[in-house]
């Protein structure tokens, strides 16, 4: 009999954020596919006996291919497994989920998505901001400041980008920073916006730190840090922390 797959958002990092669905998905799954920013504390939810699968993709370090990836999700529901396919924050935000749901669909086989906290919202509310507001801040865009090759995408619309009166945030972007910093600039964002450097959201290693868009990339070409991070910029990328 063929199985079944959910994905299953872990949101940030904190376990405290997932669904009330996500912890019972987590709790009947014969099989969990995790990736590396949704293991730890989280996967204590899952039932004894379970098989905890690593295919996280990291920049930089040995990761599974995502054919593999989604050869194992396919293999194990059609041993009439219940699996979860767990996603760090919201599966549908650049976490390639569609890869995976084309593969099952492909295969005749059912999934469900189960959407999270994803970490912009986690930042801002930990940062104790919003990320709109009424007249100065009526529209969010999220971004990937990587491609599949790691450098700034080329295709980015810089007109929306240096919108100031938009709340932005920037996904996987610490690498390629100082490069979108410097278009930003290019097309008239002033450097003095302000910005928000999350790391690590919602976990004990939670790092906050303002700066500005004209200071942020001076910071990150002398920094070692490999924690997650995001970058939020924009007329809220303040507060009081």
């Amino acid at each position: 009999m063929t199985g079944f797959v959910s994905f299953v958002s872990a949101g940030p990092g904190d376990p405290e954020l997932l669904t009330l669905k996500a912890v019972a998905r987590l709790s009947a799954a014969d099989a969990v596919l995790f990736d590396d920013l949704a293991a730890g504390p989280i996967l204590a939810h899952a039932r004894a006996g379970a098989d905890l699968v690593a295919v996280g993709k990291r920049a930089g370090r040995p990761s599974p291919k995502q054919d593999h990836v989604s050869r194992l999700l396919v293999d194990y529901a059609r041993s009439g497994a219940r699996v979860v396919r767990l996603k760090s924050g919201d599966a549908g935000i650049f976490g390639r989920l569609e890869e995976e749901t084309l593969a099952l669909s492909a295969a005749g086989i059912g999934y469900e998505i189960i959407p999270g906290v994803t970490s912009a919202s986690a930042a801002a509310a930990a940062a104790g901001i919003p990320l709109t507001r009424r007249l100065t801040a009526r529209r969010v865009q999220f971004i990937t400041g990587a491609d599949t090759s790691g450098g700034l995408p080329d295709d980015l619309n810089l007109a929306a980008l240096a919108d100031p009166q938009a709340t932005t945030v920037v996904y996987m972007g610490k690498r390629t920073f100082a490069a979108l910093a410097a278009l930003l600039l290019a097309h008239g964002l002033p450097p003095e916006t302000p910005v928000l450097l999350a790391e690590s959201v919602s976990t004990p290693a939670q790092h906050l730190e303002r700066f500005t868009l004209g200071t942020l990339a001076a910071h990150l070409a002398g920094a070692e840090s490999h924690s997650p991070a995001l970058i939020l910029y924009g007329p809220l990328a303040t507060g009081g922390w």
